[in-house]
């Protein structure tokens, strides 16, 4: 499957490209939430947040955040958003990890989450399941 993002860095297919260096690049998103709205992307493909090295992952949280505020301040934004989506139900829908910035503005935030509430003994077996796995698999961490 050809990926976009693979072409933009390639050259193949056009982008306003905002910063790049050997191993990042970062450019306008062609269907913004917000005008500035910007992807930053490693050169390498990656299909998601769990598939990134962490070293990579390091220099490209870097990036992201000198590019957010150069985002938040060209734009003259009240905030922004740095969201990454992974999977399709998170609304995932290029296979190259990256992270969007989106300036927001007082006017223009609307994001009301569904919120919702653990029942009794809920927020104990939820927090159990997640503990198991990171007992198993504690020896990938790197921290």
């Amino acid at each position: 499957m050809e990926c976009i993002f693979c072409n933009i860095i390639g050259k193949k297919s056009e982008a306003e490209i905002l910063f790049e260096d050997d191993n990042i690049i970062a450019f306008l998103d062609i269907a913004p939430v917000n005008y500035g709205h910007t992807l930053v992307i490693p050169k390498k493909h990656y299909d998601n947040f769990l598939t990134i090295p962490a070293a990579e992952l390091e220099q490209l949280m870097k990036a992201t955040q000198f590019i957010s505020g150069a985002v938040k301040r060209s734009m003259n934004a009240d905030g922004f958003n740095v969201i990454s989506n992974n999977g399709d139900s998170a609304g995932q829908s290029v296979y190259h990890f990256h992270f969007h910035i989106i300036p927001r503005f007082k006017s223009d935030f609307n994001l009301k989450p569904n919120l919702k509430s653990y029942s009794e003994g809920v927020m104990k077996e939820c927090a159990d399941q997640i503990r198991t796995f990171v007992s198993k698999y504690r020896n990938l961490y790197n921290g």
